[in-house]
């Protein structure tokens, strides 16, 4: 069954963390559904950088799509910076309508090894951003009844060993999204979190299994899409993976996504958050 195409016409989508990865292939493909977008990341020149992607790079490409595009360089550590993309947004479109958390650091380690340095980084850029962002974001959503979807996991663990301060910093994100549901009457608030490894920088970079146990980005914005095609009351202060999301419309060929033909991808994202996760869709 083919995943559904929300009517996203007139609404303005600002996606935090969208040079490259899942934030970029977020932007392509709400663009693709009539939505104008806002690209946002700290890369503005990738000329003398390995990695290739910017923020102006991903305006162009949705812009290459039929939709409007606006590049702001945004560190979300920095309210002020969150706040001046809410306002760039407004003075060129006028309106907000969804909020897409997507910018996060990762770093894995033990409570015992993780310098003080990148544990604070990772409260920083995913507990404090994720908290920046949507707050400067709120005035402006409740105007349209807008969307907030954050890229973190379902609350369903009490410790993760091994990984605690990242696996907090991504609670965090989740916690503070989902609080929205109980506080504004007129946002509906959701989290999204991959089953599998997505194939992203972050995956490549740190060595997060191989290339069989990665997923391509479209597993997630193919969810997204489902999520956005559902009434916003229907999901407002809930969690979802993205196979759950899809299997709810009839998806069965997940071989689709994988990033390397006839491979199967262990749900190594789900079992992150918890050893005893099982699939019940």
């Amino acid at each position: 069954m083919a995943v559904p195409a929300p009517d996203l016409s007139g609404q303005v989508a600002v996606i935090t963390g969208s040079t490259r990865g899942i934030g970029r292939a977020l932007a392509l493909q709400l663009a693709e559904y009539g939505a104008d977008i806002v690209s946002t990341g700290k890369t503005v020149d990738d000329s003398d950088s390995d990695l290739e992607g910017t923020i102006h790079k991903t305006a162009d490409a949705v812009r290459e799509r039929g939709s409007e595009a606006l590049a702001v360089q945004l560190d979300v550590r920095d309210p002020d910076n969150c706040q001046r993309v809410v306002d760039e947004t407004l003075d060129e479109f006028g309106r907000l309508d969804i909020l897409i958390n997507n910018a996060s650091a990762i770093q894995m380690g033990e409570i015992g090894e993780l310098p003080m340095n990148r544990f604070d980084l990772l409260m920083e850029v995913n507990v404090r951003g994720t908290y920046a962002m949507t707050q400067a974001a709120l005035p402006a959503l409740r105007d349209g009844g807008g969307r907030v979807i954050t890229n973190a996991p379902p609350l369903e663990v009490d410790r993760v060993p091994g990984m605690a301060p990242y696996a907090f910093s991504k609670m965090g994100m989740a916690f503070m999204t989902l609080s929205l549901s109980g506080e504004e009457e007129d946002v509906a608030a959701s989290t999204l979190w991959p089953v599998t490894a997505i194939e992203t920088r972050a995956t490549r970079y740190f060595g997060m299994g191989s290339e069989e146990d990665w997923r391509s980005p479209q597993v997630y914005t193919d969810a997204a899409s489902v999520l956005l095609d559902r009434d916003p009351a229907e999901v407002d202060g809930h969690s979802f993976y993205d196979e759950e999301l899809l299997a709810s419309v009839g998806v069965e060929d997940f071989d689709q996504y994988a990033l390397v033909e006839g491979s199967n991808p262990p749900p190594s994202s789900a079992e992150m958050f918890g050893a005893d996760f099982a699939r019940d869709w």
